[in-house]
């Protein structure tokens, strides 16, 4: 059977339960490659400035792509790093987390939210940190057109600078 199209849309409040309980399930401790834990409130913070993108079957969040401005994200130590090594353009934001649930990787999701954003950000550039063990990111990420900038290394553990323009 195949499954119902995934909405590509602007997250609301309503998904804000949705996007908590994928991203929890997603952290580096429990397996998953999300480096960061947002409480709701900066994800609500976040929703109010740029836009937040999901990915909804059947009225569930199955993937989110959160995007920043760049002062206001500035400040945790791995987005200063970030920004150290590839200063991007002036008016650049800093695009992720994406997260995708497990079960419905491969079916183009990821690709699907970065277009959204894409168009509700047209002009601006994104810039984006991936860890280089996440070798599944690093190629998603290049297929959808990314380009690698530059390169770091945080506490040990070394990460892949990408942009875009939208």
């Amino acid at each position: 059977m195949t499954p119902t199209p995934a909405d590509i849309d602007t997250a609301t409040d309503a998904d804000l339960p949705g996007i908590l309980e994928l991203q929890a399930a997603h952290q580096i401790a429990r397996g998953g490659m999300l480096s960061a834990e947002f409480p709701r409130s900066r994800i609500e913070q976040m929703m109010r400035t740029l836009p937040l993108v999901v990915a909804r079957r059947e009225g569930r969040v199955v993937g989110f792509l959160m995007a920043a401005e760049r002062d206001m994200a500035a400040a945790p130590p791995v987005l200063r790093a970030m920004f150290a090594a590839y200063a991007g353009a002036p008016d650049a934001y800093v695009y992720g987390p994406i997260c995708v649930d497990a079960a419905e990787r491969g079916q183009g999701l990821a690709a699907a939210m970065f277009s959204k954003l894409r168009a509700l950000q047209p002009g601006r550039e994104g810039v984006l940190f991936i860890r280089r063990d996440n070798e599944a990111s690093l190629r998603t990420h290049r297929r959808m057109g990314m380009r690698e900038v530059a390169g770091f290394e945080l506490d040990g553990i070394g990460f892949a600078v990408f942009s875009y323009v939208g």
